[in-house]
């Protein structure tokens, strides 16, 4: 997987477009064949919660939507500028690499 959670990625595409976040949570379709990301701050949604008990209020919530994972960008730790991805093996370690530093990210 070319991105994971706790990295950090800017929004290419949608109303969050240039946007950047941490992501929070991956999921894989493996039906679909698509995987998306949660990203903290970007593609919010409100939901309408209903009183569940007697005399508690309705409120609105706040919720981070998951976008596909082709609409994100990994930020290069160095250069600070959306990268692609790649994987070099260290030893017997695959490890990813920022294409426009070089840099590892792992």
């Amino acid at each position: 997987m070319k991105i994971k959670t706790g990295d950090k990625v800017k929004v290419l595409v949608g109303k969050d477009k240039g946007k950047t976040g941490k992501v929070i949570q991956v999921f894989i379709n493996d039906k679909k064949g698509q995987s998306y990301v949660v990203v903290e701050n970007v593609n919010i949604l409100k939901k309408n919660m209903r009183p569940r008990r007697e005399g508690e209020k309705g409120r609105i919530i706040e919720l981070p939507a998951p976008i596909n994972i082709s609409n994100v960008m990994l930020i290069d730790p160095k250069s600070n500028k959306p990268t692609r991805i790649g994987y070099k093996f260290e030893g017997k370690e695959k490890k990813r690499v920022a294409k426009v530093s070089g840099e590892y990210i792992d």
